[in-house]
């Protein structure tokens, strides 16, 4: 098994949420709200100017669980869907040791 972790901008939550319910290797997935902070210049008219000044980009974490041979195809799903995260996203992929139900 696989944890494959998107990291996305916030405006394409809604639309990256349906896109992932209708991929078959999906079973479920998380969003966590996380702040960005790097060198790349965000142009989003929503951000107060101390935002843009300290670097903050609003992003989306999602993190889906999946069977190592699936990763590849939700990969691939994400990437060509129009869902406006076309290189503006981070990816990565690490194993899973073990997981299950509480």
């Amino acid at each position: 098994m696989k944890i494959l972790t998107l990291i996305v901008h916030t405006n394409v939550q809604q639309t990256l949420s349906n896109l992932l319910r209708s991929i078959g290797q999906v079973s479920g997935f998380t969003f966590t709200h996380v702040e960005g902070h790097g060198i790349e210049i965000e142009k989003d008219g929503f951000l107060a100017a101390h935002d843009n000044a300290v670097g903050y980009i609003p992003r989306i974490r999602t993190d889906l669980l999946l069977q190592d041979t699936d990763v590849v195809t939700v990969l691939q799903a994400v990437s060509a869907a129009e869902v406006g995260i076309s290189g503006e996203g981070f990816y990565w992929v690490t194993p899973v040791e073990a997981g299950g139900h509480l």
